[in-house]
């Protein structure tokens, strides 16, 4: 079995940055980090900051045409994945594999259309809270990274050989059996508490504290179970109770990742959470309400960004 040994990152944000300077930390020769223009220069210049520690990492410009990688981790917000998709294309040899850890339902197939779903494994991020200020990145939880193929009764040789590199690099990951249900567990996450966070500018502990916020929080997740229900992927109330333990366990000044948005003013995903689920809701016929009401408080925020 041939081992992973060089890992490239492409969008160096707060999930970006943990995760390359884990690699880092197990072997400095192993990770590179994927970039273009300003973002190119500053990395090459500055490196990244994470938990207060320096790291200068070989950062690779997208037209550069050096040895492909092993393994290509995905972490750009998603209105930046076709331009990704595209940057990324001088890394990909005949047995690369990429890994999105993006949030929503639908990354992977994009990058699989482009570049065949043999080279794209499924992967969701649970209970990490890397916060990014300015240069710096602070992360205290890295939480769990589930990941593998859609269905992982027996494991596939390159879910084996991930699981040996995160091994060696010290990540807490499981790979599920249905690791389909886990990506519309992890939206149905995302759905209620990035979008409760933003409207109501809160961190973990409003979530973890106030009865009305959970309640919001819980009803757009439930319109999630729905959706998800009527494509045939069941989730319950066993997984809202799951989400629940995660989230008590949060460090309570931590700011979920679509309120860290807001607060420094960029654009959020809103149109892969709410948006999706409205689109979703028109195609299946289910409504929506607390969705359809997210989504335009969320935009107003956006257009009145000073």
């Amino acid at each position: 079995m041939q081992s992973i040994d060089k890992v490239a990152v492409i969008g160096a944000g707060a999930m970006g940055s943990v995760y390359a300077a884990k690699f880092f930390e197990m072997d400095k020769d192993s990770i590179s980090i994927v970039a273009k223009g300003e973002r190119y220069e500053r990395l090459k210049e500055q490196g990244l900051v994470v938990n207060d520690k320096h790291y200068s990492l070989p950062v690779v410009g997208v037209e550069e045409e050096t040895s492909f990688s092993d393994l290509i981790i995905v972490a750009v917000k998603h209105h930046h994945l076709p331009e990704a998709i595209q940057d990324m294309r001088n890394r990909i040899g005949e047995h690369t594999v990429i890994l999105s850890v993006m949030n929503g339902i639908e990354s992977e197939e994009q990058i699989g259309a482009v570049y065949g779903m043999d080279k794209v494994l499924y992967a969701v991020s649970v209970g990490i809270d890397a916060l990014r200020r300015g240069p710096s990145t602070t992360c205290s939880t890295q939480g769990k990274l589930y990941f593998g193929e859609a269905e992982n009764h027996d494991l596939t040789d390159r879910v084996t050989r991930i699981q040996s590199l995160f091994d060696r690099a010290g990540f807490v990951y499981e790979t599920p059996e249905d690791m389909i249900r886990i990506l519309w567990w992890k939206f149905m996450i995302n759905v209620g508490t990035n979008q409760t966070a933003a409207v109501l500018h809160a961190p973990f502990a409003v979530l973890q504290t106030s009865q009305e916020a959970r309640e919001l929080m819980t009803s757009a997740m439930r319109e999630v179970m729905a959706i998800a229900e009527a494509r045939n992927v069941y989730l319950s109330q066993e997984d809202l109770d799951k989400w629940y333990a995660v989230l008590s366990g949060l460090p309570p000044e931590a700011r979920p990742s679509m309120l860290q948005d807001v607060e420094a003013k960029r654009k959020t995903e809103v149109e892969m959470f709410a948006g999706k689920m409205i689109q979703l809701g028109k195609e299946l016929d289910i409504p929506v309400p607390v969705n359809e009401t997210f989504f335009r408080i969320i935009r107003v925020i956006e257009e009145h960004y000073d």
